[in-house]
């Protein structure tokens, strides 16, 4: 290959002038670098500094490897990959180059990068130079260069931190973020932990590894003698620079953490708008001491930290707010009716992360009528906001007041959407209206622009029922047509009405024919028992996500030959109150023991006791226990206690005295089945017990 000359390599005019007159006389070619095609042509000069023959070069950069070593080769891709990502003009690097005889020499090269319109980079025209006489024979550059690469690492620490911090959520999500084998490794410690300020107390919310944990440090104050408490009461980093310094500040801690072969430890307290919201700590084995640079870094990270979680922190707490908001105004309690088993759901769509979007407008209602009728109501008011969530529960009442008046089907819809009219707001509502005489098993439907329902028979199969409509509520008054046509069917025996909002059913890319066959085959293919079957909906619709709230209603009419309600006692316990609690207790003990429980009435009373406690200790308002008898080809007594939270139950190990942690499991293994069921803005823990026939 020839030799091309320097004039064969045009240079931009703007090319700065080298500011050294003596580095000019070093040794310096050119180079122009297609980055379409990855051919590099260099003149002859460049040729000599990287010590090659012109044709040992063939135009391609790989044939430069055998004269850069890989360390310097990955250095210098680097700062070319970094320059062309973040849309630089321009850029520079200090690496070495083993000569023919194996000596390294200093280099250095610069480069102007030349793009196209669209700011795709294109071409770079750049030269290369022998920086012997620069930098000389000594570590001098050497370590300088090393240092510089040292500040670049510590400071993309900040960078790659908070760009994962971006996409947290929740307080959680920061935990996480920091926690995992990546965050860790970003921030170059070998163990993390971390607290949030809370009433003058420092509550530990992660530590990692997970065999890191200090036994009597979850819940500590600020004035105690931890390195956590005093980064909060100083608001300032606490820094250890060795081991010898960590059990000498810090006698009370150090023990503990011997284990861990820590060599330093940051504290950095989580600061902000000059309030403590937090503390971490950086603990490492490999390091001692901390340079001003690296102090400053983990400043700065810190701060970035602290930013994230006072989003993070502002983001739950507003979600609180709406999911209170959206469940206060769901019915609260759903009645029991007999000759039915009824099964509600209800789940909050999530909308790009946006906070007030979470609260939608989608509802249902259960309403008991004269003459052992019921009412079911399945409802979405459009938007997905605080408006819509508060429109619907206008309407909700409304309507449950227009049918409790004794109103037939279609009067009851009318006068709904005149309300929703009168309201003065621009939302409008679809609605589903569905009455119920279980004795006949015939309903009365009408529906306000709202999908059809579904009914499932005996034996599995599904079908979509077509019901005639009328324009969605506030519509149909604003253009004068309130004469909604009323459909009737008749449910037989085991037979179960689904009533859903469009949220379960409308999925992207496919119309509302294609999603109700698909949640018709999913009902034919579901569980027999409604609270199954509701259960496995709701968890398709969550696997799936999708944009818009769910709401769901099942309606079951038993059979002649299924459990019918017998007796029901009903007991309400409020808080505070040992009084009622031992009233309860009372009730209960009478009533299994009159009711024939056999052997298996102590069971039923200390789980009876188990769920009220339950609810009264780890819940703010009162609880409600509801005991029931079945009768039928199966004696049954069921207990149900309700309280106003949605926090369903969890199972946790046993506490260190041995009683803590045990409810659940206590209620799994002497009930024959249990459960958890929404109820508007709370739920009920219920279990049954098969007790024999008596004699």
């Amino acid at each position: 290959m020839a030799d091309r000359g320097a004039s064969a390599l045009s240079l931009p005019d703007d090319w700065p002038a080298h500011p050294d007159p003596i580095l000019a006389l070093n040794r310096m070619g050119s180079f122009d670098w297609d980055l379409d095609t990855g051919l590099m042509q260099m003149d002859a000069q460049a040729h000599e500094v990287f010590d090659m023959r012109p044709d040992e070069y063939d135009d391609h950069p790989e044939t430069l490897a055998k004269r850069v070593p890989p360390d310097e080769s990955r250095r210098l891709d680097t700062a070319v990959s970094q320059a062309l990502k973040d849309g630089s003009e321009n850029y520079g690097a200090y690496f070495r180059i083993r000569r023919r005889d194996g000596t390294l020499r200093w280099t250095h090269t610069q480069g102007y990068i030349r793009r196209d319109d669209t700011g795709r980079p294109r071409r770079i025209i750049g030269i290369i130079r022998d920086a012997t006489q620069e930098l000389g024979e000594s570590d001098a550059r050497r370590d300088q260069a090393a240092k510089d690469e040292a500040r670049r690492e510590q400071t993309s620490v900040v960078e790659l931190t908070t760009a994962a911090l971006a996409h947290a959520r929740t307080v959680q999500d920061v935990i996480d973020v920091l926690k995992d084998t990546h965050g860790l490794t970003h921030l170059g410690a070998a163990s993390l932990v971390m607290g949030l300020v809370e009433a003058g107390r420092i509550r530990l919310v992660a530590e990692g590894p997970s065999d890191s944990f200090v036994p009597g440090t979850r819940v500590t104050r600020i004035d105690e003698p931890y390195p956590m408490s005093e980064a909060v009461r100083t608001l300032g980093p606490c820094f250890i620079e060795s081991p010898q310094e960590f059990a000498e500040r810090y006698p009370i801690l150090w023990p503990h953490i011997t284990d861990l072969d820590i060599t330093s430890a940051a504290y950095l307290p989580l600061i902000v708008q000059a309030r403590p919201i937090g503390v971490m700590g950086l603990l490492y084995s490999d390091r001692y001491g901390f340079t001003p640079e690296e102090r400053n870094i983990l400043v700065a990270l810190g701060s970035s930290i602290a930013q994230s979680l006072q989003r993070a922190m502002f983001y739950e707490q507003e979600m609180d707010l709406a999911q209170g908001l959206q469940q206060a105004m769901l019915p609260r309690t759903i009645p029991s009716v007999p000759g039915a088993d009824i099964a509600v759901r209800y789940r909050a769509a999530t909308i790009g992360g946006t906070v007030g979007r979470d609260i939608g407008g989608d509802w249902y209602d259960l309403i008991p009528l004269p003459g052992g009728r019921v009412g079911a109501v399945i409802g979405d008011v459009q938007g997905h906001d605080t408006h819509a969530a508060a429109v619907m529960g206008q309407l909700r009442i409304v309507l449950r007041a227009y049918a409790a008046e004794g109103h037939p089907p279609a009067t009851v819809m009318a006068r709904a959407s005149v309300f929703l009219h009168e309201l003065d707001t621009d939302r409008s509502a679809t609605c589903l209206y569905a009455e119920a005489d279980l004795s006949t098993g015939v309903l009365q439907m009408v529906r306000a622009g709202h999908i059809d329902p579904l009914v499932r028979h005996t034996d599995g199969s599904c079908r979509r029922v077509t019901v005639p409509g009328g324009l969605p509520l506030g519509l149909s008054a604003e253009f004068g047509r309130l004469d909604y046509p009323v459909g009737t069917i008749e449910l037989d025996p085991g037979d179960t009405l689904l009533l859903c909002t469009d949220g379960l059913v409308e999925q992207p890319g496919a119309d509302l024919d294609d999603g109700m066959r698909t949640l018709t085959a999913l009902v034919d293919t579901g569980p027999d028992d409604v609270r199954d079957l509701a259960d496995r909906l709701i968890d398709v619709a969550a696997e799936r996500g999708g944009d818009d709230d769910v709401a769901l209603l099942l309606l079951r009419r038993r059979g002649p030959d299924s459990p019918e309600s017998g007796r029901r006692l009903q007991r309400h316990v409020a808080p505070g109150d040992p009084g009622a609690l031992a009233e309860a207790r009372r009730m209960i003990r009478i009533a299994v023991a009159g009711w024939g429980a056999g052997d298996r009435a102590d069971e039923i009373e200390l789980v009876a006791d188990e769920l009220i406690t339950n609810a009264l200790m780890h819940t703010e308002g009162s609880a409600v226990v509801t005991l029931r008898a079945f009768t039928g080809s199966e004696r049954r007594l069921r207990v149900e206690v309700e309280d106003s939270s949605s926090a369903l139950p969890r199972r946790r190990e046993a506490g260190d005295s041995g009683v803590s942690g045990r409810g659940l499991l206590l209620v799994e293994l002497l009930t024959d089945v249990w459960g958890v069921e929404a109820r508007g803005g709370g739920k009920a823990v219920w279990c049954e017990f098969v007790v024999p026939a008596p004699g």
